[in-house]
């Protein structure tokens, strides 16, 4: 379901050189399911000092890494022999530079060495699918022109990276199904990243509370052990977050009241955590939501109209809650192809309900979830926005 475009030229099946790259972020991971199309096999290196100099540094750091290569079944790394590694298998050249690495799928197993940082003018690093273990080095911070890094689907342990954090250029991050561990770091949101997937690993303590400040569109920490609230700032980030995914961690408190006011989310889902409280009316301002995945909390109250009439509803799961009723609107989910689950909450006369011991003590009930008075009809931010863009454009037109 989610779906990224990176005009970064990026590289799959150690392919050819040049084009643009269609990055797809589902599954094991893999920012790296793309093609490069058009130029030649590795372009041909110009003669100069400057050019040369580059070229002895990239064969250094290539060579001390393919000794750290323990296992190598495809055999790939036969073709890492003298000192033209723009002939190398998964290297593509730049003209005077290594411009990027590829090795997606390669089965390669060992770890990385601190010389790869001597590829300064490397913009992407895709090692989908190895069995790469260790840490990062910190000398990676010195990957002044890295915009993709994807680690995804190998046994990586250790705390976050952060050499990550000093990459100015990077805006594609996917460490997916690894061992990380350890807590997030505030800065990760400060950075200018489109893309963010954490999921899958160890990770642990709370959210940082600036996670609003993230301008990504695509931020996954779902299967991690993740607690505390979600951060208020949440509810306010902006119109460029598109999916967020929190399931599957140790979550709990309520779902912040801003949420929906200024993002124009397509995929929400905070299942199989411990979330308590009503649903935030403000969620009705999510009119671009297609996915919305409530399910295995102890959310409670009733669902209402202004949440079952989202114009762009797909999938609303509510299971496993506690949920006391719904609306009439929400009743005609049923007959509007959209798929709608409300098995095991304590809705009188529906089928697949809770029994009535477990619905008599509602959880959370003293737990007081901040509410925003909300106007008839209310205003929701994103759409104000929107309405003064179209206006102001409106005016300025001849």
């Amino acid at each position: 379901m989610i779906l990224t475009l990176h005009s970064t030229t990026i590289v799959a099946e150690f392919g050819v050189v040049g084009g643009v790259g269609v990055g797809v972020g589902v599954g094991n991971g893999g920012g790296g399911g793309v093609v490069w199309v058009g130029g030649g096999v590795n372009n041909p290196q110009p003669s100069g000092s400057s050019s040369e100099s580059k070229l002895d540094g990239a064969y250094t750091a290539l060579q001390a890494w393919k000794s750290a290569i323990t296992d190598d079944p495809k055999k790939i790394l036969g073709t890492w022999v003298g000192p033209n590694v723009c002939s190398y298998k998964g290297v593509f050249c730049d003209f005077t530079e290594v411009a990027g690495i590829d090795l997606n799928h390669a089965n390669l197993q060992g770890t990385l060495v601190k010389e790869l940082s001597l590829l300064t003018d490397m913009s992407l690093f895709h090692l989908n699918s190895n069995r790469f273990a260790g840490t990062v080095p910190d000398e990676f911070r010195d990957l002044n022109s890295l915009e993709e890094f994807d680690l995804s689907n190998n046994q990586f342990s250790g705390s976050f990276p952060s050499a990550t954090l000093y990459m100015p250029s990077l805006i594609y991050l996917d460490l997916r199904f690894n061992y990380f561990s350890g807590t997030i770091p505030q800065e990760l949101f400060y950075k200018n990243l489109d893309a963010l997937f954490l999921n899958n690993n160890q990770f642990e303590g709370e959210i940082p509370q600036n996670l609003g400040n993230s301008p990504a569109s695509v931020i996954n920490l779902a299967n991690n052990k993740l607690s505390g609230n979600i951060p208020a700032s949440f509810g306010f980030m902006g119109s460029k977050l598109k999916e967020i995914l929190f399931l599957n961690n140790q979550l709990t408190g309520c779902i912040p009241e801003g949420v929906g006011l200024f993002t124009e989310i397509q995929v929400l889902d905070v299942s199989y955590n411990t979330l308590m409280g009503h649903v935030p009316d403000t969620l009705s301002c999510l009119q671009d939501i297609q996915v919305l995945n409530l399910a295995h909390n102890k959310l409670s109250g009733e669902l209402s109209d202004v949440i079952c009439s989202l114009r762009s509803l797909a999938n609303l799961t509510v299971a496993y809650n506690f949920f006391s009723g719904f609306s009439q609107q929400c009743s005609r989910l049923f007959f509007r192809n959209v798929g709608f689950d409300v098995s095991l909450n304590c809705i009188p006369g529906r089928d697949m309900q809770r029994p009535q011991p477990e619905c008599s003590v509602i959880p959370g009930g003293s737990l007081s979830c901040l509410r925003i008075p909300t106007p008839k009809p209310l205003v929701c931010g994103s759409l104000a926005v929107s309405a003064s863009k179209h206006t102001n454009s409106t005016s300025s037109s001849p």
